[in-house]
């Protein structure tokens, strides 16, 4: 009986919310053949492969753990906003298949053709990526989805100006890093000067359905902005009532100055 071949590994990983590539290729170019393509860092070494996107993915082809955390130590040292929980996915691969295509999580290859690789992690590493903005946008839903629910019992949020205040920040910083990392989602530019290779990126994206996650994360962002309008519309009312406070005030304060100069 003829052994199963062993099956080399891939992982996707987003550690931050950008790179500095710059800085890194200056720094890993010292000891390691790399490549810079359309802002992206493809490092390879003895028949392995590490992917660096600027948007703080990487993706690692044969590439042992020792090696992932050192280039993840030396990618953190160069990169904006290191994420708290760091998002992960794992596949097997193997090369030289008479096809390339996804099954179950294990990929076969056609060849060992760097850029094919890089095409296919153009795709993995949108979907770690979204899965970055999905947890992010999941997390701040199940943050303050009591604002809903407080404002249909009580008719009002009992929370401070201050309270409010914070949460309208945090709800806005949310939705804009997702929306101005938007395009992020849609087929990289890199296709537009080398189409042949775009089958291999619809492959990963394709199988990681990224376009559908795409339109749900898009419904999610619809229920943030929904919230945002909610406290918005909150703080304006608590700020039309002080308002409406203080002149009941200043025309009673009148009122009862009218009467006592009339007294006295």
């Amino acid at each position: 009986m003829s052994e199963q071949p062993a099956f080399k590994q891939c992982a996707a990983f987003c550690l931050a919310q950008s790179f500095d590539i710059s800085a890194l290729a200056k720094v890993i170019s010292e000891t390691t053949l790399i490549r810079i393509i359309k802002g992206a860092l493809l490092i390879e070494d003895n028949h392995s492969w590490s992917v660096v996107f600027s948007y703080g993915a990487v993706v690692h082809w044969n590439v042992s753990n020792e090696q992932q955390s050192k280039l993840h130590h030396l990618l953190l040292n160069n990169a904006e906003n290191p994420l708290q929980a760091v998002e992960e996915d794992n596949f097997t691969f193997e090369l030289e298949c008479p096809s390339t295509r996804i099954i179950e999580d294990h990929i076969e290859v056609e060849s060992s053709d760097p850029i094919l690789l890089f095409s296919l992690s153009q795709g993995m590493a949108q979907s770690i990526k979204l899965a970055s903005f999905e947890t992010n946008a999941i997390t701040t839903i199940n943050n303050t989805n009591y604002i809903p629910k407080s404002l249909a019992e009580n008719g009002s949020i009992k929370l401070s100006r201050h309270k409010i205040a914070k949460i309208r920040g945090q709800l806005f910083l949310t939705k804009s890093d997702i929306i101005l990392n938007y395009d992020l989602l849609d087929t990289p530019d890199f296709f537009w000067e080398y189409p042949e290779y775009e089958e291999y990126y619809s492959i990963t994206a394709k199988y990681l359905e990224i376009a559908p996650r795409t339109r749900v994360l898009s419904k999610k962002l619809e229920t943030i902005h929904e919230l945002f309008e909610m406290l918005a519309d909150e703080q304006k009312h608590r700020h039309s009532s002080i308002l409406e406070l203080i002149v009941i005030g200043l025309i009673a304060f009148e009122i009862v100055m009218t009467l006592l100069g009339k007294l006295f």
